[in-house]
């Protein structure tokens, strides 16, 4: 060996300190896939870029690490979603609100949305409520059908969710679908001064879309669900899972919506970061 390091202009030292940084990268990798498998058990289509923030490896960029992700078959495929869920309503319009508001704490603006679940051969509908400013979702129902009686539930289950905190002047932003003019639902609103907004377009709807696509793509789609009520009891955990253990990468720090309120708390309200909601033709992401 020792004239093979000669002819080679290697020396014995240098040839094994790279044996070593071989054995130690390979090592690592197997840790990062070994993670990354866990992680998938619980967040099933959780992307690439999510999972590094999660793992977060002592010797390892995020580039390096997502390649290493991505090369070892963890890349994320969506499914177009062509279920319509909001059929809109013209006889009671409300005015856009938000567009342009500049956020700085929780209870200024939610957001709501219905989107649809197919599972075992039925369509299942799902409404969320968002708080925009840390994306937490603060409300939620499955029904298996379109009817104003599952926004209904999911709304108090937002103001429940809240009731500690003051929601006075909190702005509701929807779709134009005719479940948020529903009389009940417009009462409950009125009844605790929560202002109405509505979009005209899916962009100005865009944060709570983009949840819906979260918890269907990346977490329910890839749990057994045979009946409903599987999915209330999957729809729990994943909102938990969601709020309290996934990354969220426009939150400071990649916080998860949970620990962002938290964050917030120990900050004066000039200190916290702010949220630029959309202007026009300028979508979230």
């Amino acid at each position: 060996m020792n004239s093979l390091y000669k002819m080679t202009g290697i020396s014995k030292q240098a040839f094994h300190q790279h044996r070593t940084r071989c054995f130690t990268s390979n090592k690592e990798v197997d840790l990062i896939i070994e993670h990354a498998n866990q992680i998938r058990t619980e967040h099933s289509q959780i992307g690439c870029r999510k999972m590094y923030e999660i793992i977060k490896p002592p010797t390892m960029g995020r580039d390096k690490c997502e390649k290493i992700l991505l090369d070892n078959g963890f890349k994320v495929r969506y499914q177009p979603n062509y279920k319509r869920t909001t059929y809109s309503q013209y006889k009671e319009r409300y005015p856009n609100l938000i567009e342009g508001m500049e956020l700085t704490d929780i209870n200024q603006v939610w957001q709501t949305d219905i989107t649809y679940f197919f599972a075992n051969g039925r369509h299942y509908y799902l409404t969320f409520i968002i708080d925009v400013y840390s994306r937490r979702i603060v409300g939620y129902h499955a029904a298996d059908h379109l009817r104003a009686e599952a926004n209904i539930e999911a709304l108090k289950m937002a103001i429940s969710n809240r009731k500690k905190q003051d929601i006075k002047g909190l702005i509701h932003h929807s779709d134009r679908g005719s479940q948020y003019i529903d009389k009940e639902y417009l009462k409950i609103l009125n009844d605790n001064n929560i202002k109405i907004s509505m979009c005209e377009y899916a962009y100005q709807n865009a944060y709570t879309e983009r949840v819906n696509g979260i918890i269907k793509n990346e977490y329910l789609k890839h749990r057994t669900i045979l009946s409903y009520d599987q999915l209330v009891n999957q729809l729990s955990k994943v909102i938990n899972l969601y709020n309290e253990k996934r990354p969220h990468g426009r939150l400071h720090n990649k916080l998860t919506p949970v620990n962002f309120e938290k964050y917030i708390l120990t900050l004066d309200t000039q200190q916290r970061p702010k949220v630029k909601i959309y202007t026009e033709g300028k979508q979230v992401q």
